[in-house]
């Protein structure tokens, strides 16, 4: 049975075949989308920690939704949902 990180009732599947950042990417896309993350998206250590990722992983995830306009990065205050009407 593969091994499965949960976090907020999701979870990575480091044995599938999508990458992880992939998975963790939409993850959040959904939390994004239903309304679950709102304003500030957990940080990078928080995701590390939560779904037992690299830092590498965690900070191409969020890549991702910030080239597809999700969300907003500020240098030392971290990552925001970009609101819907914004986007």
């Amino acid at each position: 049975m593969p091994t499965r990180l949960r976090f907020r009732g999701m979870s990575v599947d480091p044995d599938a075949e999508e990458p992880l950042y992939l998975q963790l990417a939409g993850i959040l896309r959904r939390q994004i989308a239903s309304g679950e993350l709102e304003r500030r998206v957990p940080s990078v250590r928080t995701l590390q920690q939560a779904y037992g990722v690299a830092q590498g992983t965690a900070e191409r995830a969020l890549t991702l939704l910030r080239e597809e306009g999700l969300i907003r990065s500020r240098m030392g205050r971290g990552h925001f949902v970009v609101p819907a009407d914004e986007r």
